[in-house]
Order: C-alpha cells, then sequence, then structure tokens
C-alpha cells in the first residue's frame, strides 16, 4: 500500500520542481524531502525524478503518478470546500483565477480594502490566462473574459471591459497623431505575439481594422502582457489598444481615433455550481460587483 504522506511530499516536489522548495512549504528539510522520495521510489520500484543540477524532471512513471495526485489532491480539496461551505461560514480561504491585467489594475488595488471589510477571509489572488478547472478546485472563483460554456457552472455577467486606441504624450510630442486607422501604419504599433494564450478573444484587432500585418509591419513590438503593454505606451513606445479603465487613470495616456470604437469584452464571475452556497463566494462576489459600479470600465 503507498504511504499516503510519502505521495504528499511526492505531488508537492512534483509541483515545485525541487527538494528545497518543497520543503519549504511542508517545513521540511531538503534532505528529509529527499530520504522521502527515495523511500518511495524504493517502495514502488521505480525511479519518479531524473536528477539535475538545475533541479528535477519527472520520468515517464513520475508524470504518470503525478497526474493521478494532482487529481487526488484536487477531488480533496473540493469535498474540504464543500464540507465549509456545509457549515454555512465565511472564515477562511478564497482562491481566484483572473486575467493578469484585471488582477493587477482592478483586484490588487482593492486588497486593502476587500482584508479590511473581511479580515476573516484570506484571499488566494492567481493571476493566469489559463483557464483553471473550478470542478476540481484548482480555484474556487474565476473572473473570466468569455462566456463559459460549461454546464456545471454558474456564470454572472458584472461587467463589459471597453477598449481605447492610446499613446502616451511623450510618443505624440515626436510622431504625428494618428486621426484614422489607415494613419497607424506609420507609427509603431504594440500587439500580443501570434500563436500565444490570450486574456480575451482578438487582443490585435486593432492590426486587422488597419489592415496591417504582423507579418510586414516593420514598426511593431509584441508583448505577452497587457500589463507590459500598458507600461509600454505609458512610457512612449508606441500605439496599442488597451482596456479603457487602465487608460482612464494615466494622465499621460491619450486616446486616439475617437471615431473607431474597438470591440467590448464581457466579464463575468464564475464558480461551480455545487459551491453555490459558500458564504465566502457570495462575499466575494458583492464585493467585486460592488467596485465594478464604481469603475469606468
Amino acid at each position: 500500500m503507498m504511504d499516503w504522506d510519502k505521495l504528499r511530499i511526492f505531488h508537492m516536489v512534483a509541483e515545485a520542481g525541487s527538494f528545497t522548495h518543497a520543503g519549504e512549504s511542508l517545513q521540511l528539510s531538503q534532505s528529509a524531502v529527499s530520504r522521502h522520495i527515495s523511500g518511495l521510489e524504493e517502495s514502488l520500484g521505480v525511479s519518479l525524478f531524473h536528477r539535475h543540477a538545475r533541479g528535477l524532471i519527472l520520468t515517464e512513471q513520475g508524470e504518470l503518478l503525478h497526474n493521478s495526485s494532482r487529481e487526488i489532491f484536487a477531488r480533496l480539496a473540493m469535498i474540504e470546500g464543500q464540507l465549509s461551505d456545509s457549515k454555512n461560514i465565511s472564515d477562511g480561504l478564497i482562491t481566484i483565477t483572473v486575467a493578469e491585467f484585471i488582477g493587477s489594475h482592478f483586484i490588487a488595488p482593492l486588497l486593502n480594502k476587500f482584508r479590511t471589510a473581511h479580515p476573516h477571509i484570506r484571499m488566494n489572488l492567481l493571476m493566469d490566462d489559463r483557464i483553471l478547472n473550478l470542478g476540481m478546485r484548482e480555484a474556487d472563483v474565476a473572473i473570466r473574459l468569455y462566456k463559459p460554456e460549461q454546464a456545471d457552472l454558474i456564470q454572472k455577467q458584472i461587467a463589459t471591459v471597453n477598449f481605447v486606441i492610446c499613446a502616451s504624450k511623450d510618443y505624440l510630442k515626436n510622431n504625428k497623431t494618428p486621426k484614422s486607422l489607415t494613419d497607424l501604419k506609420d507609427h509603431t504599433l504594440i500587439t500580443y505575439p501570434d500563436h500565444c494564450l490570450v486574456p480575451y478573444q482578438n487582443p490585435n484587432w486593432m492590426l486587422e481594422a488597419a489592415q496591417i500585418s504582423p507579418k510586414t509591419h516593420q514598426n511593431l513590438i509584441t508583448v505577452n502582457s497587457v500589463s507590459a503593454i500598458y507600461g509600454a505606451v505609458s512610457h512612449g513606445a508606441g500605439i496599442a489598444c488597451l482596456p479603457k479603465f487602465m487608460v482612464n487613470k494615466n494622465t499621460n495616456l491619450v486616446p486616439l481615433i475617437p471615431a473607431t470604437k474597438p470591440p467590448s469584452v464581457d466579464m463575468y464571475f464564475v464558480y461551480a455550481e455545487e459551491r453555490r452556497n459558500s458564504k465566502r463566494i457570495a462575499i466575494t462576489r458583492d464585493f467585486i460587483t460592488d467596485h465594478i459600479a464604481k469603475t469606468d470600465f
């Protein structure tokens, strides 16, 4: 029979990619973690990790066990959440997965207010463009920029994110202000790379609308982060299409081509059907929607 403690330690090591980092989470020494993994490998009769100077790489057998351990611990976390929900209490941890730029520029500035209003809830913010599995408790709540299609998810549209084409005052001092989409061909444009995980549908709308090919446009900067694009535009690197709520709070940014309206993106607050009775989720939902109502998206 597999030792449960050793499986838990293996899972932490596989997630962390090193004995040292796993040991820090487990409050065990690096040598103690290594001994537990060696003991598990001996009991199973297989090697679970390739050991390298730069870290650990799972073997084929290790990958197989890691896939199973991830499912096991996700299922346990889900059951733990359901048990907590059944007590009708709000204390504890809530994990929110959100697109990086929404997390950085909207949620993060509210964390102090949330903590002050609800000191009994610990918020864990995962800023990630990947789609985490709420049913398997990879997160309790998702703030998503598309309408989920899964039948077992509760979803509430909480905002519509609008976008504006903009540049900094410094950039416009040194470059002619574009009056139309056609004029963008004469400017440095900052967009998302092709074949890259994106936070919302078609972040490169500006290129398509201006009929500019990313393969031939000489003055093109590509960055796979809306926050980084915002930073680049703010410091005069070029022109980009950015969320309106981010542009509004930066007096150095100038909206361009006002007659052109980029397509908007709906924002949803999403959680698993089985978590509908969670007080923590309800409190978090109400807090976020209340502050969205005060924000010009």
